[in-house]
């Protein structure tokens, strides 16, 4: 009755080599966005703390920069 823990299929990487985590690169980080527009967490994300950082570093960046919002709270 145990169920397997892992999934024995590979998950994709969600950031691929040939994408550079830059703050301009907005359609990239938007994906590590939740919906209120809060950073996801590295477990949520599949990232590595390296990806995470520069993902958070960069998010931070475009916030400042008003290419991000703060946050979204449309109601």
């Amino acid at each position: 009755m145990n169920k397997p823990r892992h999934s024995s299929r590979r998950r994709s990487p969600s950031i691929r080599s040939d994408e550079a985590v830059d703050y301009k690169n907005t359609s990239l980080l938007r994906r590590f966005l939740s919906e209120q527009g809060k950073i996801l967490s590295r477990r949520i994300n599949r990232l590595t703390s390296k990806q995470q950082r520069l993902v958070a570093t960069a998010v931070k960046r475009a916030r400042i920069l008003a290419l991000l919002p703060f946050s979204n709270n449309e109601n």
